[in-house]
C-alpha cells in the first residue's frame, strides 16, 4: 500500500508549524482552529456494480492513492433497495416496508465497503459516507415528478407513511456505518429548492424526514449537509440540521460563500464550480476560485471542493493540479 503523505508537491513550501494528519486538519477546520494548509476533496461516481469491495477498492485509489485527499468520500454508487420509477399509484407507496440491514445488500455492502477502507487506511483519515435524504430517495422510487405531487396532493398519509419507513431504515443504516468506522454521512438533498417545490411543501414531506434519519449520524464529528440543486435553494431551512459542515453548489446556485459565512458559523465546503476550471482547466483559473474561496472566508471554518459532482470523463490532470496548489495556497 502506498504512503499515506505520497503525492505532496515537491515545491511545497515550509508549513508554518507540523503538519497536520489528515484527521487533524479537518477536524481543525471544523472547528474553525488554524490548520497548515487547507483541507480539500473532490470527487465523482465510480459505478462498481454493486460490490462494496469494489467501491471501496475503486474509492481507496482515486482518494487516497492517486489525490491524497484529506477526506475520503463513499458515495452513493451502490442504490437503496428499492426498484427506481416504479411507484405508479398511491398505493404503491405501501410496497415500502422496513429493511432488514442483515440480508439487504444495499446496507451490507456498503458498510463491508467503509470497514475495508478503515482497515487500508487507519485512523488517521477522515471517511464520510454519502446517504441520500428521504424525500430524495423516494423521488427516485416515484415513476416522475408530477405523480409524486399528485400522490402527495391525493394522498398525503401514504406518502408520508412511506417517508417514514425510508427515513427509518437510512437512520439506522447510518448508525451501522458509522459503527463501522465512518467519522459522519454526506447527507445529500435533492428537492430542497424552491424551483423544484414550494418551501410548505418541503417542510411538510422533506425536513421532518431529513431530521429522523440524521438521528442515526449523532456520533459522528464530520457530518456533511449537502444541499443539491442548481437555483433558489432553501439555504436558510436547513441551517439548523446537526450537521458540522455545509456543502452546495456556491459558484452555480449560490449563496456565495461570502454570503453563507454571514448566515452561519459551520464549517463550508466548496469554493470550486463544479464544472468550471476544476474539470476543464486552466490550472490559474483553478487556483483563482481557491484563492476567491479563502478571501471569501478568511480561509477558517473551509474545506476546498467541488461544489458537486464532477464529470466523471475529468482530466485528471486539473484534479492533480487542483491538489498541488493547496500546498502553496496562501492563508490570512
Amino acid at each position: 500500500m502506498a504512503s499515506r503523505t505520497a503525492g505532496r508537491s515537491a515545491s511545497s513550501t515550509q508549513p508554518k508549524f507540523d503538519e497536520m494528519t489528515r484527521r487533524e486538519r479537518v477536524m481543525a477546520a471544523v472547528r474553525g482552529e488554524p490548520v497548515d494548509r487547507l483541507p480539500i476533496c473532490f470527487w465523482h461516481h465510480f459505478q462498481p456494480e454493486g460490490s462494496g469491495r469494489r467501491l471501496a477498492e475503486a474509492t481507496l485509489r482515486f482518494f487516497d492513492e492517486t489525490f491524497d485527499l484529506d477526506i475520503v468520500k463513499l458515495m452513493p454508487d451502490i442504490p437503496y433497495p428499492f426498484p427506481q420509477r416504479s411507484i405508479q399509484a398511491p398505493d404503491d407507496w405501501h410496497l415500502l416496508e422496513p429493511v432488514d440491514r442483515e440480508r439487504s445488500r444495499f446496507f451490507g455492502q456498503r458498510v463491508e465497503a467503509v470497514q475495508v477502507l478503515r482497515d487500508e487506511l487507519g485512523y488517521d483519515t477522515p471517511i464520510v459516507v454519502t446517504v441520500f435524504g428521504p424525500l430524495t430517495e423516494a423521488l427516485y422510487f416515484v415513476a416522475d415528478r408530477e405523480r409524486f405531487f399528485a400522490h402527495a396532493q391525493e394522498a398525503p398519509t401514504k406518502v408520508h407513511e412511506a417517508l417514514s419507513v425510508i427515513a427509518e431504515n437510512l437512520r439506522a443504516h447510518i448508525r451501522d456505518v458509522i459503527s463501522a468506522g465512518a467519522d459522519g454521512v454526506f447527507f445529500a438533498l435533492q428537492g430542497c429548492s424552491t424551483a423544484f417545490m414550494p418551501e410548505v411543501q418541503y417542510r411538510e414531506f422533506g425536513r421532518p424526514y431529513d431530521l429522523l434519519a440524521l438521528q442515526g449520524a449523532l456520533d459522528g464529528w464530520l457530518n456533511v449537509l449537502h444541499v443539491h440543486g442548481e437555483q433558489d435553494l432553501m439555504f436558510d431551512l436547513v441551517l439548523d440540521y446537526p450537521v458540522q459542515v455545509l456543502s452546495w453548489s456556491d459558484r452555480l446556485a449560490g449563496p456565495s460563500l461570502r454570503e453563507a459565512r454571514g448566515m452561519t458559523s459551520k464549517c463550508l465546503m466548496g469554493g470550486w464550480h463544479e464544472f468550471g476550471p476544476l474539470s476543464n482547466g486552466p490550472r490559474d483559473a483553478i487556483l483563482e476560485e481557491a484563492r476567491d474561496a479563502v478571501a471569501k472566508t478568511g480561509g477558517r471554518k473551509l474545506i476546498l471542493a467541488n461544489g458537486c459532482s464532477i464529470p466523471d470523463d475529468t482530466d485528471d490532470r486539473w484534479l492533480h493540479a487542483a491538489r498541488e496548489i493547496v500546498e502553496d495556497l496562501d492563508l490570512p
